[in-house]
């Protein structure tokens, strides 16, 4: 299990590798591309969009500064925002565009940091990354610790019957959860506030 002492933002603004640009590309492109077809884009231009974001992101991550609870998630925000903007005037531009009001009231809601839009984006992109990481970290454990802090913390199944069914004490099944735990916080840290 790779032991490191920076986050991943910390990674990529310091000492930039190819693993961890990939990582947050494995991360974040599932959320921003449901987001924007759930909010009327097409599928393609779903696709063309959460990579335009991504671009923004790698170009702009060595300037980020992480000033806040949130600040992150809503940098993310923001430059989601700007790009569908963007790709809405270039299609009107085009005189391409399809009018699409869905596209246009979720700009506006996402722009309003006290909106229900942008509440919910918070809150689903915190349950999205925790979920996702969880799949990322999973490979990195042995089977049946990820099993003891999987029936631990997921399932809700008492430390006692976890330990008694993977046949290894309480304290073992604590400490698979913790190792677990410790391994996610590092993974989600300055993402997830």
């Amino acid at each position: 299990m790779p032991e490191t002492s920076l986050t991943l933002l910390e990674r990529l603004r310091l000492d930039p590798d190819e693993a961890s640009w990939q990582r947050l590309v494995d991360l974040y492109t599932p959320l921003i591309r449901e987001w924007l077809r759930r909010h009327g884009l097409q599928p393609a231009d779903a696709d063309d969009l959460a990579q335009e974001v991504l671009v923004v992101l790698v170009r702009e991550l060595p300037h980020f500064r992480h000033r806040r609870q949130g600040s992150f998630r809503a940098w993310l925000r923001e430059i989601t925002v700007h790009r569908v903007r963007d790709f809405c005037r270039a299609r009107r531009t085009r005189a391409a565009a399809t009018g699409n009001m869905q596209v246009m009231r979720m700009l506006e809601q996402l722009d309003d940091p006290q909106s229900e839009l942008c509440r919910r984006w918070e809150q689903e992109h915190d349950e999205y990354l925790v979920r996702r990481a969880l799949r990322l970290i999973e490979p990195e454990f042995a089977p049946a610790t990820w099993q003891a802090f999987w029936r631990l913390t997921r399932d809700g199944v008492e430390a006692a019957a976890v330990a008694a069914e993977l046949g290894v004490s309480t304290n073992a099944v604590f400490i698979a959860k913790s190792r677990v735990l410790k391994r996610l916080r590092t993974e989600i840290e300055g993402l997830i506030d």
